[in-house]
This record gives C-alpha cells, sequence and structure tokens, in this order.
C-alpha cells in the first residue's frame, strides 16, 4: 500500500510542479514564454562562462590518474587506514571524490562491482561518496558562473568538510556494519 502510495507520488510530481508553475504565472499574468526565452539564454551564457573551468578540472583529473599520484598517494595512505579497516581500494575514491563526482561514481562502480554489493567495502564506499562533496567542482564551476575568483576560505572549508565527512564514513560503518 505505502509503496503503491510513494509511485504514485513520485510519478506525479514532476508534471504537478510544473502544472502548479503555469498557474501561478498564468493568475499572475506573467509573458511565461518570454520569461522562460530569457532564462534559457542565461542559463546558456553561464554554460558557456563554466567551459573553461569544466575543462581545467577533467585536465586536472586525467594529469593526476595519468601520473600515477592517486595510486602513490594510495599506497602511502594504506598502511594507516588499514588500522580503521579501510580497504586500499578505497582510497581512490577519497582523493577522486573532492574533484569529480563522475570519477568518484566510476571508482565506486568499480568497488561494487569487485567486492560485491554485502561487503563492507562496498557498503563503506557508498557512505563515503553519499556524505562527501565534489568540493573542486563546486568552487570551480558555481564560483566560476558568478565571477568569484578568491576561493581560499571556500576551498579550506570544503576539504575540512570532506575530511570529517570520510572520518565521519569510516566511523559510522564500522559501528554499524
Amino acid at each position: 500500500m505505502f509503496q503503491s502510495l510513494m509511485n504514485i507520488i513520485s510519478l506525479w510530481a514532476l508534471p504537478a510542479i510544473i502544472l502548479i508553475i503555469l498557474t501561478f504565472g498564468l493568475v499572475k499574468k506573467v509573458p511565461l514564454y518570454e520569461v522562460f526565452t530569457s532564462g534559457a539564454k542565461e542559463g546558456f551564457k553561464v554554460s558557456v562562462n563554466i567551459i573553461p573551468y569544466l575543462v581545467a578540472i577533467m585536465v586536472g583529473i586525467s594529469m593526476l590518474r595519468a601520473s600515477g599520484l592517486i595510486e602513490a598517494l594510495g599506497g602511502l595512505l594504506s598502511p594507516l587506514l588499514s588500522h580503521f579497516n579501510v580497504s586500499a581500494d578505497l582510497i581512490p575514491l577519497m582523493i577522486v571524490r573532492p574533484l569529480s563526482g563522475s570519477a568518484a561514481l566510476g571508482i565506486f562502480s568499480d568497488i561494487a562491482h569487485n567486492s560485491g554489493a554485502e561487503a563492507f567495502t562496498t557498503k563503506l564506499a557508498a557512505v563515503m561518496v553519499g556524505s562527501s562533496e565534489t568540493t573542486f567542482y563546486v568552487l570551480a564551476v558555481y564560483f566560476g558562473a558568478v565571477g568569484i575568483s578568491k576561493i581560499r576560505y571556500a576551498l579550506l572549508a570544503g576539504l575540512l568538510a570532506d575530511v570529517i565527512s570520510i572520518a565521519a564514513a569510516i566511523l559510522v560503518c564500522n559501528l554499524m556494519f
């Protein structure tokens, strides 16, 4: 009963939201098409403005992977993290997650495929991906879109939040699983 109700709600939620927005726009006599197209133009301009930042992130990630730096850091951190029941397979995920969400999901997919869905490593990886943020992506795209160039404190706060979220994921998973 509950599951079927949730399925119906999820099926109709987006069309209902669109209908509500259109209804309010018509009631307030907003020129809907003109407002929509001007918003689309602004969105396109923002997309064009953030392309250099996205390219920089992709080049940086490719360089880190090609240079072997991610694997080297994994080798250095592996002895320390093994004391906390953290597999060496998770180290690339911890390093890549602040850089790129899609790269982190690719690493997570490999971990889940190799370890199995019920493995502690897969559960820990899932919690890490869900509780951390793509800090550099957020800084590059969102700050770049609005023209903010001084990101020092935001970078420090974002990386600190990533470290804390990974530590919390390790603690919680060790307690729960």
